[in-house]
C-alpha cells in the first residue's frame, strides 16, 4: 500500500478508532501487516505495551480491541490508530523546537531514531531563523553530518526543510519526529510524530482544529481543572485567568502573572507551604472571570484557603480582583474572613479593593508590604 502524504510529507496509510467503534474496519483498510498504537500523551509506548504489531487484519482488530480497554502509562486509552507496517531500511530522529537562551528555533537530528534515542548518541543541533523557514541546503548539510550522501542527502534535506515550514506554519512549539523512517525503496516516511501547539495561536489554525478533538495531547495532557479553567478565561477576553497548573496542597493561589507569580511560588515553597495550584491573573479580568476562577479553585476538595497576592500592579483594577474574590468565596459557601488568608494587591484603584475587604474582615495588604512578607502573613493566619 502506498502511503498517504502530509505538508508533502510521506506518511503510513491508517485510521483512529475511538472506544465506542470497533477496529475491525481500520484493520481492514489498512489489509496487510499493520502497527496498533494507543494514543497517549506519553512516550516510551512500546516498552510498555502501547504498541502492537500484527501480521492480518484479525490479528489487527484484536490489539485494537485490547488497547482500548487498558491502560498505559497511567493513561486511559481512548482512542488507537492503526497503521500500515512499514518496511522500514532505517531509523532516525528529526526534532525542531525552540531555544529560548539563543532565541533562535532549532532542529535537532540523530541517526539514533526510534527506541533507539533512548541509548543516546550523537544530537545535530542547527538554528534557523522564524522569519524565514531554512532552506534545503539546511537540510542537506544535516543529511551529510548523518552520513549521507548524493540522492538520499538531497531528499533528507527537502524532508527537513518541509517540516520546519510546517512547524512555522503551524505556530508549533515542538514537531518531534521518531522516527523519520528510511524506507527499503530509498524513500522517507514519517513514522511517528509528537506535535504541541501554541495555545494562544489556535484561532490561526483553522485546518488543524477538525483534527485536534482526537489530539491525546488535548484530550488526554490537561486535567478537568485545567480545561476548566481554560474554558472560563477563553470565555471572557478581559484580562487573563485561567492558566492553571493543579498540584497536591492544601492552599489555592490567585498570582500576578510573569516574573512575579515565579517568585511569589519560590517564596511560597520556601515557607514549607503547600501549593494547590498556580495561577497567573493580571491584564485586568473583569469580575466573572475572577469570580468563576475563585469558585474553581475552592471546588477542589484539598483546598482550604485561598492566597491572593500580586506585584505592584497598574493595568489590573484592584477593586475588581476584590470584588472578584469574595463574590466566588460567598458563592462557594465559604467565609471570606475564615477563607482569604492573605490578599495583596496594589495598584489601581487600591483604595476601593481595601473598602470592599475591611466589609468581609479580611485585611489588605498594601505595597508597604513585601512578597515575602505577605506570604509569611499566609502562615501567620493558617
Amino acid at each position: 500500500m502506498k502511503p498517504n502524504s502530509c505538508c508533502g510529507i510521506s506518511v503510513p496509510s491508517g485510521r483512529v478508532v475511538s472506544a465506542r467503534e470497533e477496529g475491525g474496519d481500520a484493520a481492514n483498510t489498512v489489509g496487510g501487516p499493520a502497527v496498533v498504537k494507543a494514543q497517549i500523551p506519553s512516550g516510551k509506548r512500546l516498552s510498555s505495551g502501547g504498541v502492537r504489531f500484527a501480521e492480518t487484519p484479525a490479528e489487527a482488530a484484536l490489539a485494537t480491541q485490547e488497547l482500548l480497554r487498558s491502560r498505559v502509562l497511567g493513561f486511559e486509552v481512548n482512542h488507537v490508530l492503526v497503521e500500515e507496517r512499514l518496511d522500514i531500511r532505517a531509523e532516525f530522529f528529526i526534532g525542531i523546537t525552540y531555544d529560548t537562551a539563543a532565541r533562535a528555533a532549532i532542529i535537532l537530528a540523530s541517526a539514533n531514531g526510534g527506541i533507539g534515542l533512548e541509548d543516546g548518541g550523537a544530537m545535530i543541533r542547527r538554528e534557523f531563523s522564524v522569519q524565514h523557514a531554512p532552506s534545503e541546503d539546511l537540510g542537506r548539510a544535516i543529511g551529510r553530518d548523518l552520513g549521507f550522501s548524493d540522492n538520499l542527502e538531497v531528499s533528507l534535506g527537502r524532508v527537513i526543510a518541509q517540516l520546519a515550514c510546517c512547524f512555522l506554519q503551524w505556530d508549533a512549539l515542538l514537531l518531534e519526529v521518531n522516527p523519520l523512517a528510511l524506507r527499503s525503496d530509498q524513500e522517507w516516511s514519517v513514522a511517528d510524530v509528537h506535535l504541541e501547539l501554541d495555545d494562544e495561536a489556535l484561532y490561526r489554525q483553522v485546518d488543524l482544529k477538525p483534527h485536534l478533538i482526537l489530539s491525546a495531547g488535548v484530550a488526554g495532557r490537561r486535567s478537568s481543572f485545567e480545561r476548566e479553567a481554560a474554558e472560563i478565561d477563553s470565555a471572557d477576553p478581559r484580562g487573563v485567568a485561567g492558566r492553571l497548573i493543579p498540584f497536591e496542597g492544601d492552599l489555592g493561589l490567585l498570582i500576578g502573572g510573569g516574573g512575579a507569580s515565579l517568585a511569589i511560588m519560590d517564596a511560597i515553597l520556601d515557607a514549607q507551604l503547600k501549593p494547590a495550584n498556580y495561577c497567573e491573573i493580571g491584564g485586568n479580568p473583569s469580575v466573572w472571570k475572577v469570580k468563576e476562577l475563585t469558585k474553581l479553585i475552592l471546588a477542589q476538595p484539598n483546598v482550604r484557603r485561598l492566597a491572593v497576592i500580586m506585584n505592584v500592579v497598574n493595568n489590573t483594577r484592584s477593586d475588581l480582583v476584590a470584588r472578584g474574590v469574595i463574590k466566588g468565596v460567598v458563592e462557594s459557601g465559604r467565609k471570606p474572613d475564615e477563607t482569604i488568608a492573605v490578599f495583596r494587591v496594589p495598584g489601581s484603584w487600591e483604595e476601593e479593593g481595601a473598602d470592599i475587604l475591611r466589609q468581609y474582615n479580611v485585611p489588605f495588604l498594601g505595597r508597604e508590604t513585601s512578597l515575602d512578607e505577605a506570604v509569611k502573613a499566609v502562615t501567620w493566619r493558617s
